[in-house]
């Protein structure tokens, strides 16, 4: 188990079990997210900017059917924009009509990590509602650091198969030591590797970037559909260009107001609450399969400890060189708790692990590490810590300050909470001083901008969006009363009016409306 700040939109999720099985999130922003409106746009407007603001996008045609490629560059730092520059993949796929072109909807599946442009082309560009497809042309961006961007490396596949396998509930100070000692040589192999982007690869440059490709896409506003992190990068957006924001959906919010440590035990939390809804269904099944019992809620959760804990002590074979121990079980519940359409798969894998094959956790283990099947790890999970690391200060200083914040945490989880702290204690160690800080945002004089929050949603707790919606000074909360991470396009006929007709006719819809 990683870092659980992984926040990602339970569509990509759905995108990727096609290929394989699957399963947030950063703070605030850097320093430069807190100036004014005012000296942003300036900025925008200085002479050292003009180039990339008046640059030519040349599309090619690329990867499915129907969808365009091209590259756009970005200055590494922007206090310093004729220095380096950087190159960004961004994919479309042009409005097919009928109806009147509306712009450009810009779309982000969160991570942060996560893979924009294999979101448009394995879900967005196609999955999106045909009325939205029709009237839009569907764009996407990798962010810096993030899959074609500029990619943030960290370790060989082999190491990186080490790591997922370190012990993340330690027992005594050799099992401490040997966890500290992994997130410090992730922390090194992104250095030695990454060193050159580490630095700049915080959510308000992502923002600004997508204001430069607002620009030569031609749209006087962003029109932009963020999922989980990508609503913070939005939000962030809008801070940043409240003049030049458009129809803003953000769905499974965060709420950038949050210190790390606060956010990781919220979302320790939000996990819990969707366990504990998995584990009603699984106890109430009338073909009484469920491999956690058929008593009680309260013996599904005691049983799956003891199962972690047995893990611990004993890994189980699952088909290939690599066994299941705690780490990677953990994680395997963790990713189906994403989408409750991935709750047959869990109670299947854990079926089977509960009789000495651990195959079935093990591959949805992978399917959220985005491990393929020649072992082979897409970056996800360094440009997920190399982004949160940047964005907020860490949640915890060393192994101390986790073994006092475990009763929090363990309250907030009983089966999750340990692992979940100390998995908290990556950013500890990283080589780059955080550049931003936790803070309201506000983003006053922006359009009308949509907040989504689902009311069981693990990774991104609806708490989150209660708030977000409450800070933005345009900001319509629409809640959606049901399981799994992100609600647009998971089912709810409510839900997706609502956002349709937000972004076809710029109408939110009412405050707090609520759907099923």
């Amino acid at each position: 188990m990683d870092s659980r700040r992984l926040l990602r939109s339970s569509a990509l999720a759905v995108a990727t079990a096609g290929l394989l099985a699957s399963g947030c999130s950063s703070g605030s922003s850097s320093t430069t997210a807190t100036a004014s409106t005012t000296s942003a746009a300036g900025a925008q407007q200085s002479a050292a900017l003009r180039p990339y603001y008046q640059q030519k996008l040349t599309w090619r045609a690329c990867g499915v059917p129907g969808f365009e490629c091209s590259t756009m560059k970005a200055p590494l730092d922007y206090d310093k924009p004729t220095g380096t520059s950087i190159n960004l993949a961004v994919a479309r796929k042009k409005a097919t009509g009928p109806g009147k072109r509306i712009g450009s909807l810009l779309v982000n599946p969160g991570g942060p990590g996560g893979t924009a442009v294999g979101y448009l082309q394995q879900y967005a560009g196609l999955g999106y509602p045909a009325p939205v497809r029709a009237r839009y042309d569907m764009v996407a961006v990798d962010p810096r650091g993030v899959a074609r961007s500029e990619p943030v490396e960290c370790l060989t596949s082999q190491e990186m198969d080490a790591y997922t396998q370190v012990d993340q509930t330690p027992d005594d100070a050799d099992e401490k030591a040997a966890l500290a000692t992994s997130f410090e040589n992730f922390a090194k192999g992104c250095e030695k590797h990454s060193g050159k982007v580490l630095p700049h690869v915080s959510t308000v440059e992502a923002a600004r970037d997508m204001d430069i490709l607002r620009q030569l896409l031609g749209d006087e506003k962003l029109y932009y559909f963020g999922a989980s992190y990508g609503t913070f990068l939005g939000a962030t957006y809008a801070e940043l260009f409240p003049d030049r924001t458009g129809r803003l959906v953000l769905d499974g919010a965060m709420d950038p107001s949050l210190p790390a440590l606060e956010m990781n035990r919220d979302q320790t939390a939000g996990f819990e609450t969707a366990f504990q809804s998995f584990a009603a269904d699984c106890v109430g099944r009338k073909e009484k399969d469920c491999p956690l019992g058929t008593t009680s809620v309260a013996d599904a959760s005691n049983r799956l400890k003891k199962f972690f804990t047995d893990l611990d002590a004993k890994p189980i074979e699952t088909g290939e060189t690599r066994k299941l121990g705690e780490a990677l079980a953990t994680t395997g519940v963790i990713a189906a708790m994403y989408d409750e359409t991935t709750w047959p798969e869990l109670r299947t894998g854990l079926t089977r692990a509960m009789h000495g094959d651990g195959g079935g956790l093990l591959t949805l283990a992978d399917s959220y590490y985005e491990r393929d099947a020649e072992g082979k790890y897409a970056n996800l999970m360094y440009a997920n810590a190399a982004v949160n690391c940047l964005d907020l200060p860490p949640s915890f200083s060393g192994p101390d300050a986790v073994d006092a914040a475990l009763p929090s945490f363990e309250k907030a989880s009983p089966v999750f909470g340990q692992g979940f702290a100390w998995a908290a204690l990556n950013c500890a160690y990283w080589p780059v001083r955080a550049t931003g800080t936790p803070h309201r945002i506000e983003a006053k004089g922006a359009a009308p901008i949509v907040v989504v929050g689902t009311t069981r949603d693990p990774a991104t707790p609806y708490k989150w969006a209660e708030s977000l919606a409450s800070q933005l000074a345009s900001g319509r909360l629409l809640t959606y009363e049901g399981d799994g991470h992100t609600a647009y396009g998971r089912g709810s006929d409510c839900i997706d009016t609502a956002i349709n007709t937000y972004l076809l006719e710029g109408t939110p819809p009412p405050a707090d409306k609520k759907c099923t």
